[in-house]
């Protein structure tokens, strides 16, 4: 059902690379979607690639990617320290770091920004992955932000209320540098979860929304 067109046979394992600029940005986007292929998917492979962080907020990215990955069959993780904010004055290097993760890894599935997102750091890691994967299922995930860009997701995850919970759960006790941050608050979260799952009709509520521009069958 999920995302089934291009992913084999139901509880076969994939290989899935996500790919986020900042350190809570996988888990804000995707990380209902992640825990959920692997408890339907629970040998897949699944390399998590993060660009800018520093030592404090490296160790939270660390300590969240371990938990929500517990499930799955072998993991990489990933975290630069690019300057947050500059990315589109160092994408070259950023770049680079792409190259080599196209020599390493043939994901089945990339879960990665939205090409649209206005924040500069998420656009440029998302036009950089399509540049890089072009011949992949490539899933843009959303980020809530002041700049009030979401959009009209064309994919939807439902999510099990114990996952969406998980989720939350995981932002809320990992990502404590964020605390201070008006935005970075359950009920975020779980705002968008309920919209996406209005959406979609999910069974429980709750939904992930995704941009998917090429889906081949």
């Amino acid at each position: 059902m999920m995302l089934a067109a291009n992913l084999g046979k139901p509880g076969a394992p994939l290989t899935i690379l996500c790919v986020g600029a900042h350190c809570d940005d996988v888990e804000i986007g995707c990380g209902g979607t992640v825990l959920r292929l692997l408890q339907e998917r629970p040998k897949s492979t699944v390399r998590w690639v993060i660009f800018a962080s520093n030592p404090e907020r490296e160790a939270e990215a660390k300590a969240s990617a371990s938990e929500i990955l517990a499930g799955a069959g072998q993991t990489q993780i990933e975290i630069h320290a690019f300057r947050e904010s500059f990315f589109p004055f160092v994408g070259s290097s950023i770049k680079e770091q792409f190259e080599e993760l196209k020599s390493t890894i043939k994901p089945d599935l990339v879960l990665t920004h939205r090409v649209r997102d206005l924040h500069q750091d998420h656009r440029i890691v998302g036009e950089l992955t399509w540049n890089t994967f072009r011949d992949h299922l490539i899933a843009e995930y959303e980020i809530p932000k002041y700049e009030g860009d979401l959009g009209n997701p064309n994919l939807f995850v439902p999510l099990a209320r114990s996952i969406a919970q998980r989720k939350i759960e995981l932002l809320m006790r990992h990502f404590r540098s964020q605390a201070t941050r008006r935005w970075f608050r359950p009920e975020t979260f779980e705002a968008l979860m309920r919209i996406r799952g209005i959406e979609c009709n999910a069974a429980e509520g709750f939904a992930e929304g995704f941009y998917v521009r090429k889906l081949v069958i």
